[in-house]
């Protein structure tokens, strides 16, 4: 068994493109998450060596155990990419993205295509596991690609026997995307039918939702992802309202604004280039102000932001309105 498992339920960041960067990874593990993974890897990048593919390679020690995700239909390819990866960074695990809907990957024979093609996903899973041995290799995958074609229980059988050490599964099909809610029946029958570590996936968004699910699933874990991208902070709150069956106390206004712009900061220095990244956080600050008050007045502001500097004059500003609301509230 993976060691991350033994005597632990851990708490999976999902691979996010475009979000799970190494800046947030590590924002994420000092919260609690136990388990992080790359944004998706094209094998076919790694295979010729593209400059800006290797990128998504990086990660720093501190966020082990750290896997990287790849996604592609060429077995060989796939292969040849794992053992690359593992010579030239070596990671804790390898995980084979079988669940990403976007169709400019699902075009190119990757992600959830192969939901529809088992012998295709099949050749795949043994090609890697068999070529990254010792390395471990775990795969995501989907309930299936539609309502009419299910077929999680069959995938997560095929992965099994084709050496693949753990399954996540998304509690959605591929049409689904990310609309709709998850269903966390199937995943369960995927728990029942399989020996190896089922994770589950979808819709986890408090401490008390995994601890339901948990109970009703019997999961080995489970794998947060929008829900860490509004408030990584939830890793903690799970692990505490598990151990202790107490609730976590929130994050506070003042530390929620910490952290972020901790992250703002940390993704300016990574890059050295200010206007430029603050213009690509907007997204991860829109996903930040979700649940904060006045979210829809936050969002308008985000939307122009471009330094460090007018993030924080937007954070003192909230900060400060929120606080006296809360205090005039206190004493009405």
């Amino acid at each position: 068994m993976l060691p991350w498992f033994q005597n632990r339920f851990p708490l999976y960041l999902a691979p996010m493109a475009g979000v799970t960067d190494t800046v947030f990874r590590k924002l994420c593990k000092e919260q609690g998450a136990d388990v992080v993974v790359t944004e998706f890897v094209s094998a076919e990048g790694i295979f010729r060596r593209n400059a800006r593919t290797l990128e998504y390679l990086e990660f720093d020690d501190c966020e082990r155990p750290v896997g990287v995700q790849l996604f592609g239909g060429d077995p060989d390819h796939l292969a040849e990419a794992a053992r690359m990866v593992i010579d030239w960074k070596q990671p804790d695990f390898l995980d084979l993205n079988f669940g990403c809907p976007v169709n400019k990957v699902v075009s190119k024979n990757g992600g959830s295509s192969l939901l529809r093609d088992c012998p295709l996903l099949e050749r795949v899973a043994r090609a890697v596991s068999g070529a990254a041995a010792p390395c471990p290799v775990t795969a995501k995958i989907r309930i299936g690609w539609d309502r009419a074609s299910v077929n999680a229980v069959t995938t997560a059988r095929i992965l099994e026997d084709s050496g693949i050490q753990a399954v996540a599964v998304h509690g959605r099909t591929k049409d689904q995307g990310y609309s709709g809610e998850a269903d966390w029946e199937v995943i369960a029958q995927v728990v029942q039918a399989v020996s190896i570590p089922v994770i589950g996936n979808g819709d986890l968004t408090s401490a008390e939702a995994v601890r339901r699910r948990r109970t009703e699933t019997g999961v080995a874990g489970v794998m947060l992802g929008r829900g860490a991208m509004s408030s990584p902070w939830i890793f903690r709150e799970i692990h505490e309202y598990l151990e202790t069956g107490r609730a976590a106390e929130p994050m506070p206004l003042g530390g929620q604004w910490a952290f972020i712009r901790r992250h703002c900061e940390l993704a300016v220095g990574r890059s050295g280039e200010e206007p430029h990244t603050m213009a690509a956080m907007r997204s991860r600050l829109m996903a930040y102000s979700r649940g904060m008050p006045a979210a829809k007045q936050l969002r308008e502001q985000f939307s122009s932001v471009i330094s460090l500097e007018g993030l924080a004059s937007i954070a003192e500003a909230h900060i400060a309105s929120h606080t006296a609301e809360a205090g005039l509230a206190l004493l009405t």
